[in-house]
């Protein structure tokens, strides 16, 4: 089989990945010399650049080395990395937690061992990858239902053996589109069925929760009690990289004895260990920087609605600006770099060819200004490329 899309949109001038960033992760970046604003990072509460959290992570650093050299199961345990699982265990609100190297790894490993070969594992269509690889590790039987649809959930719920485990995996806010997930029904039907509930706060976490806590979505519902596994990523608004899942006690030290990508991968690095660390004291003691990040989020949301702009049902601050074609997603892309915009394309087979689109995010250290600048760039690239034209459900 031939592989050759890459090639052939470098070709066409329009090869939009791997562009090199010459600065910190900031609203505005340094790419090829050029000034752009950022409107493609994860860093939602933008603290990676952070005084507190970079002094964490060079004092860390200066303290154990740069490395660990082995698994948190052998030599590779620190007593910071002991600390920050009881921070996590407290601030979600569970018993214990466990630090995984990345977020990734920990739903590959903990759904590659949680059910046994006779249980069963529920997954929304559009969970994020790193679920989708830990259930192809699984030897449970396996039900996929239709995105956020609570009465196909039920379905595949009915075809699960009554006494056997029934795990719903799910992530909290979903990644492309930035909509939420059904908690409550879900939460309910799992009580219904006695089914347990994993749910995937990558994106939630320091986003969502009541009074701005920045717990997550199981937080904003105030189901955390009623979700069984909690897991999240220090990469997005903990401004580092790993991540970690919390419980009962006797399920983490299950998993602490089972997850093989626990077990088998060198453990977070004293300096990501540290930064992540700072990251969450910064977030319990500065919730207004989660109001902020929303303020902003109803400020551009109410923008691009009112030029016209096909968002979908996101309510976060990932904004999905629907394109609906490959090569024209590829081209906003490029044009609106030019302009000193950067932002993530979404295309197939990420999505189907026809919900290709723009994926437009905030960090709360964005100013209105500049959500002004760069709505008014893609607003006459859409424009342009007849986008509006050909798909504008509100002009």
């Amino acid at each position: 089989m031939r592989f050759d899309a890459p090639q052939r949109a470098k070709a066409a001038g329009i090869y939009p990945y791997f562009r090199a960033i010459e600065s910190d992760q900031d609203t505005e970046v340094i790419i090829s010399g050029k000034k752009v604003l950022m409107f493609g990072s994860n860093a939602y509460l933008g603290l990676t650049n952070h005084p507190k959290v970079k002094e964490a992570a060079i004092a860390a650093t200066r303290k154990y080395g740069t490395g660990m050299a082995g698994s948190r199961f052998l030599n590779g345990t620190l007593d910071i990395h002991l600390e920050l699982e009881r921070k996590l265990a407290d601030f979600m609100h569970k018993d214990e937690a466990i630090v995984f190297s990345t977020g990734f790894t920990v739903n590959e490993g903990v759904l590659g061992c949680m059910t046994g070969r006779d249980d069963f594992i529920l997954w929304d269509e559009r969970d994020h990858a790193s679920i989708i690889e830990g259930l192809r590790t699984s030897y449970s039987t396996k039900y996929k239902y239709r995105h956020n649809d609570m009465e196909h959930l039920e379905r595949q719920l009915k075809r699960c053996h009554q006494e056997k485990v029934k795990l719903i995996v799910v992530d909290g806010v979903f990644s492309m589109e930035g909509d939420v997930v059904d908690l409550p029904e879900i939460v309910r039907l799992a009580k219904q069925y006695n089914a347990n509930i994993m749910v995937d706060e990558a994106h939630s976490l320091g986003v969502f929760g009541r009074k701005y806590s920045g717990r997550g979505v199981c937080d904003h519902f105030a189901l955390l009690g009623d979700v069984d596994l909690v897991m999240g990523t220090f990469s997005k608004s903990l401004a580092s990289i790993g991540g970690f899942v919390a419980g009962d006690s006797s399920v983490i030290n299950y998993l602490r004895h089972n997850a093989r990508t626990n077990i088998f991968s060198a453990s977070i690095t004293p300096g990501a260990t540290a930064a992540a660390s700072a990251a969450l004291d910064i977030l319990i003691a500065e919730p207004e920087r989660v109001k902020k990040l929303w303020e902003l989020t109803y400020y551009a949301i109410k923008q691009f609605k009112e030029r016209g702009f096909e968002l979908g049902p996101t309510a976060t601050p990932i904004i999905p600006l629907y394109v609906r074609d490959n090569d024209k997603t590829f081209l906003v892309t490029k044009l609106l770099f030019e302009e000193g915009v950067f932002v993530n394309p979404v295309v197939s087979p990420a999505v189907s060819p026809g919900d290709t689109m723009i994926r437009y995010s905030l960090m709360a250290t964005h100013t209105k200004e500049q959500i002004d600048y760069s709505i008014e760039q893609i607003a006459g690239i859409f424009e342009k490329l007849h986008v509006f034209v050909e798909h504008s459900v509100l002009k």
